[in-house]
């Protein structure tokens, strides 16, 4: 990733970091180890190693692993391992706390299960088109992982948390209690009462009481109407003892007051709950992002809610872009990343891109053209 490119997400990927630290209190994190699989430069290992005693990074390429032991010189408990053969190094049989990556391949991930102590925790971005949800699901099962969350599924940027336990914990689970009772449903962008059938704002949080401790994605089960929910989170528990539950609902047909209900391991956990479900609001396509490749006349911009994207027409200036093509980042709520070229007669200078799809007009976006 280019720097100029890393660094304009860099905050956001750190407290998404951070928020998956909260799961545990301050105090418990006391003396936690960290790693980072895949730490490049050591560019998040600077503002991550604040919360830790001791961070480190495993790193493949030699080159990229020594700029980030120059860069970290003055930070003591930061610690940058790499190997021989460009391979993730061995650890020496050392257990983490939390363990982190913003590339996970499948490859790494019995690297991540071996490295992480029990009741530790991994937050762990990978690719969403190459690795599905029912793969975190069988890996978590056979690894005793207990799934939190899991967002942007099937999209280039798949998040998922996991809490190890020790060998056997999943196959040791007993009925969960009786109890459980859903105090309150809310659209997951608002406290709203309602969710449109589909489309981005088709999510629900669910405010649950006495839901299991190892309560995970993988044993939890969300339907709406007649059909299934993809859980996405479970919070731990607020001081009155309620988790929250989020919930991307599926397509659905029906709308008015459809049955909320939890099941835990196939088997109904609490009485269902009412939620409305209303026909969803127009799409309002935009143009939410746009940049240069450095040394390059190739664009790509991003835009969302874009149902027909080979509708897409662009101009920068006025002038007809050329090579577009376009591919779903996520399509929940229809993200399409779409590339071009600069048309040969667009100089150096301040130029604006113009996109249209049919009838339909963006805001257009300004982009600032080098010299070559």
């Amino acid at each position: 990733m280019e720097d100029a490119e890393f660094l304009a997400q860099a905050t956001g990927i750190v407290n998404d970091l951070e928020a998956a630290l909260r799961r545990v209190s301050l105090a418990q994190r006391s003396g936690w180890r960290a790693l980072e699989i895949g730490c490049g430069t050591g560019r998040l290992m600077r503002p991550m190693s604040r919360h830790f005693f001791e961070i480190h990074g495993v790193e493949p390429s030699q080159v990229r692993a020594a700029r980030a032991k120059e860069n970290l010189s003055d930070i003591p408990t930061a610690r940058v391992h790499t190997s021989d053969d460009g391979g993730l190094p061995a650890l020496d049989g050392q257990e983490f706390d939390f363990v982190y990556s913003l590339e996970a391949g499948f490859d790494a991930w019995p690297w991540v299960e071996r490295s992480l102590r029990d009741g530790g925790l991994a937050r762990l971005r990978f690719n969403g088109f190459e690795k599905t949800r029912s793969d975190v699901m069988e890996f978590a099962a056979a690894h005793d992982l207990q799934v939190l969350a899991m967002e942007g599924v099937a999209s280039r940027s798949m998040w998922t948390t996991w809490r190890k336990h020790a060998p056997g914990w999943n196959a040791s689970l007993a009925e969960p209690p009786a109890n459980v009772v859903i105090r309150r449903i809310t659209n997951a962008h608002s406290s709203e009462p309602v969710a449109p059938c589909r489309g981005r704002f088709a999510s629900i949080a669910i405010r649950a009481e006495h839901l299991p401790a190892d309560a995970g994605l993988q044993h939890l089960r969300v339907t709406v109407g007649s059909s299934f929910g993809a859980v996405t989170s479970i919070s731990e528990p607020d001081r009155s003892g309620i988790r929250l539950i989020h919930v991307d609902l599926p397509e659905l047909e029906a709308t008015g007051l459809l049955p909320v209900q939890l099941f835990w391991l196939e088997q109904p956990l609490c009485q269902p709950v009412s939620l409305r479900v209303i026909p969803p609001g127009p799409s309002v396509p935009r143009l939410t992002g746009i940049h240069r490749r450095p040394g390059t006349r190739a664009i790509t911009m991003t835009v969302e809610e874009v149902a027909r994207p080979h509708e897409l027409e662009v101009t920068v200036s006025g002038r007809a872009a050329t090579g577009l093509e376009y591919a779903c980042i996520d399509p929940r709520p229809q993200r399409y990343d779409v590339s071009f070229h600069l048309p040969e007669q667009i100089g150096p200078g301040l130029h604006h891109v113009k996109v249209s799809i049919g009838r339909r007009k963006l805001v257009p976006a300004p982009i600032e053209v080098a010299a070559d």
